[in-house]
């Protein structure tokens, strides 16, 4: 079986941190890349991630780093830059990059300028590597510390996938295998805009039915896109797409739900962004994910209300109003 002993992480985010922490606990060697250098340098004295992932006790042999050149020697890499940023970020490493090193993409979005997904972003800028994507029910702090997450590890080469669960899976972080990257990728983007729609049904108080008809229909949102795009339904069945969407439209703690629980409660957009470090990725993939649902002919009424609430063309009330007027119509249309 194919070893990875030292994993690179692009990203030292929460998220990014936390699956630094979760390969160090697996026993791996761990480079952690940060675009900031206080965060690594926070990191390397106090052993915390104290901007991005508070109060969590790193792992020492985490080595976090501010230079790309300085993952040259992994075995395999962790992308857990933002989805608008990882083009970027790839184009700096491309040329440290080993020829077939198999980078696993963490980021849960859609480009806005391309309309790819980040399978396709690494193709244009590293295209010998070899892609894979990590998706599923996992919030990073839950991760991090240690307690129960499951999630799908996607790869095309079941080897290097079987390989890649092993250098990274521990009794408390189970990763499991599929082959359907697209499905993995459509589910991890659409979840975190109807998030905000779920968020923004709380915030107006519209009930715990409303919530879950929200979660159902929107995922009937997810498997038609996922499917016009090569995706298989079983994929979006499992933790990458259904698991991650009940997690993140369930909790306030998701931060795109907190960003449609406070718009659902009459905050400005701007006061919600300008508060926040962090991304949230659901805002940006909004307007991505409806245009490539045009593009495909495929109907995502709940995810269109979303883009324009986000775009400031039409209000809350407006756009409640207008999903609930829809024409009643078959289940599995």
């Amino acid at each position: 079986m194919t070893q990875f002993n030292t994993i690179g992480v692009l990203g030292a985010g929460a998220w990014g941190t936390a699956l630094a922490q979760t390969a160090a606990s697996a026993g791996r060697s761990v480079i952690l890349w940060s675009f900031e250098h206080d965060v690594a340098d926070v990191i390397n004295k106090q052993h915390e991630n104290t901007i991005y992932l508070p109060d969590v006790a790193l792992h020492e042999s985490i080595d976090a780093v501010t230079a790309l050149t300085d993952l040259d020697a992994c075995d395999a890499v962790l992308a857990v830059a933002p989805a608008q940023h990882l083009r970027r970020v790839l184009e700096g490493f491309a040329p440290f990059a080993p020829r077939g090193i198999p980078i696993v993409l963490c980021a849960k979005g859609i480009e806005q300028s391309s309309l790819q997904l980040m399978t396709d972003v690494l193709a244009e800028t590293i295209p010998s590597a070899i892609p894979a994507v990590l998706s599923g029910p996992s919030f990073a702090i839950d991760t991090s510390k240690g307690l129960p997450t499951a999630v799908t590890l996607a790869c095309e080469d079941e080897a290097i996938g079987n390989g890649l669960i092993q250098a990274l899976g521990t009794p408390r972080f189970r990763p499991y295998l599929a082959t359907d990257l697209t499905g993995a990728e459509v589910g991890g983007a659409v979840k975190n805009v109807l998030a905000i729609a779920c968020g923004i049904s709380e915030g107006r108080d519209l009930g715990k039915s409303a919530h879950a008809a929200l979660i159902s229909r929107g995922f009937a949102e997810m498997v038609r896109l996922g499917m016009a795009l090569g995706g298989q339904r079983e994929t979006l069945s499992g933790l990458c797409g259904l698991g991650d969407l009940v997690l993140t439209c369930s909790s306030p703690q998701s931060r795109n739900m907190s960003c449609g629980l406070a718009l659902g409660r009459g905050v400005h957009l701007d006061d919600i962004m300008s508060s926040r470090r962090a991304v949230t990725e659901g805002v940006a993939s909004a307007p991505a994910v409806v245009e490539l649902a045009k593009r495909h002919g495929v109907e995502m009424p709940i995810c269109e209300a979303v883009d324009h609430i986000l775009a400031g063309r039409v209000s809350v009330e407006d756009a409640i109003e207008g999903l609930l007027n829809r024409p009643f119509t078959l289940e599995t249309a």
